[in-house]
């Protein structure tokens, strides 16, 4: 049983009537707000258009719901740590526009990354798309979907803002496919006909690549990640705190193959994007599908 969720949505805020938000920003949160206040301040900052911010507070015991409150932001609250699939699901309910950005606590948004994404968005003739930006890390990584390492500081204190802001866009890099990764873009359709995240997988290893299969089963096959709309990524500074649940495990045993199969053979993760994703071809994948039917026996059995 989780934590009892609350609802605030703020009515009374003096938005320009002329200024419709154009994107729905979901932030899970928990006990990180100097992480939080940099991220919101990013995109206050480097923003080309309005948008709608809606804060799921975990816990909240470093001030962060009294925070939230001050500011006026939409948001909902839970007095326990209920993860990222409430911690999403929860705040999308207050969602104001047709598009759903997924976003975690400890990103700093350079200048015009909405632009960008919105941008791609109008050259999509209908609504079935994932389209996300692109991170810029500190540390070396394993994904080629990212620009890394380049490092602006390890903690939002050691952040250098001023030199980030003059080199964020010198990073030659080109758009990508999977678009697996936040920040990420929805139409609001699209993620109430997946259901969100799936609370199964709660407080939310291996989250991500189920809803990103859920979305495949559901018809989308255009998988973006856009190089010119970057974020600077701090990495896990919620994760490392949380008890993890076997995420690995319960996607095998829900689509019946790994993680890395799934990333490799649908959504050809962090290849050159060059259009709509084909059908996978298992012929080449054989070998890794049969290692996963054993691996997916082998879990069930023990």
């Amino acid at each position: 049983m989780i934590s009892e969720i609350s609802f605030h949505p703020i009515e009374d805020r003096n938005i320009n009537s002329n200024e419709k938000p154009v994107f729905s920003i979901l932030i899970p949160s928990w006990n990180n707000l100097d992480y939080l206040k940099c991220c919101i301040q990013s995109v206050t900052k480097n923003s080309r258009y309005t948008h709608q911010v809606i804060i799921h507070v975990n816990e909240g015991k470093d001030g962060t719901l009294e925070w939230v409150k001050e500011q006026g932001f939409d948001y909902t609250y839970s007095k326990e740590n209920v993860g990222v699939c409430y911690g999403f699901n929860s705040p999308s309910t207050l969602a104001k526009t047709d598009y759903i950005l997924l976003s975690d606590d400890d990103y700093y948004f350079a200048p015009d990354w909405d632009y960008h994404l919105l941008e791609e968005i109008k050259k999509v003739d209908h609504i079935f798309f994932s389209i996300c930006g692109t991170m810029i890390e500190h540390s070396p990584t394993q994904y080629s979907s990212m620009i890394a390492p380049h490092s602006f500081g390890k903690t939002v204190k050691e952040f250098d803002e001023e030199r980030f802001l003059k080199e964020y866009n010198s990073f030659p890099f080109a758009d990508w496919n999977g678009a697996n990764w936040y920040p990420m873009v929805l139409h609001k359709t699209i993620w109430n006909l997946i259901g969100g995240l799936s609370t199964e997988f709660s407080p939310g290893m291996g989250s991500d690549p189920d809803m990103m299969m859920k979305l495949w089963h559901c018809g989308v096959r255009y998988f973006k990640g856009v190089s010119n709309s970057r974020v600077y990524h701090f990495t896990s500074r919620s994760t490392a705190r949380v008890k993890k649940n076997d995420g690995n495990k319960q996607f095998l045993l829900k689509w019946g193959l790994s993680k890395s199969t799934f990333f490799d053979m649908y959504l050809r993760l962090g290849q050159p994007f060059t259009g709509y994703t084909p059908e996978p071809d298992k012929n080449r994948f054989r070998s890794k599908l049969l290692r996963d039917q054993l691996k997916r026996l082998f879990s069930v059995w023990r």
